[in-house]
């Protein structure tokens, strides 16, 4: 069962304004070549264009199963400390001079909103393939999303519950 589940797929504004601004270019470089240049070139533009939107929308955030996966990276929500949503300035603080080297981002310049997401513990725990691909010093995740409010609640509502005799950590 899926408790949280967003695919970050790129804004039709951005399919029409690249659509359009290839459409220009395109123009320009037809002016002087044949029919067949210029639907080759068309079609290379365009087929660019959407491979590179489609690859950027691909990126997933889902919450399930006492985990966070971002794409193939997941971070078990055990090993998760303070979870903040974040508006659109403290999500520039963060990406911008607040920002932390080590930390695990996943930026698309279309989200204004994001997560931040407190990593506890090394995050290749119970991760045998290795998939996470950080090391154990990343301080924090952060995670653009159209709906921060709501995934901050899924990843709250999905942490085990502490049992008696662990350890608080703080």
């Amino acid at each position: 069962m899926h408790s949280y589940r967003e695919r970050l797929s790129a804004p039709i504004l951005w399919w029409v304004v690249g659509a359009l601004t290839l459409f220009t270019f395109g123009a320009i470089v037809w002016t002087g070549f044949d029919l067949a240049i210029t639907l080759a070139v068309f079609a290379a533009l365009f087929a660019t264009e959407a491979a590179f939107l489609l690859n950027w929308g691909r990126a997933t955030i889902e919450v399930s199963q006492g985990q966070l996966r971002v794409g193939k990276d997941v971070l078990a929500l055990a090993d998760v400390g303070a979870v903040y949503p974040l508006d659109e300035s403290q999500f520039r603080a963060m990406r911008g001079p607040r920002a932390d080297p080590r930390a695990y981002l996943l930026i698309r310049p279309y989200l204004k909103y994001a997560v931040y997401v407190e990593v506890l513990a090394d995050p290749r725990n119970g991760d045998p393939e290795g998939r996470a691909r950080l090391n154990s010093s990343c301080p924090y995740w952060l995670l653009a999303t159209r709906r921060p409010a709501e995934l901050a609640a899924a990843i709250e509502l999905s942490r085990p519950v502490p049992r008696a005799g662990d350890r608080a950590v703080g």
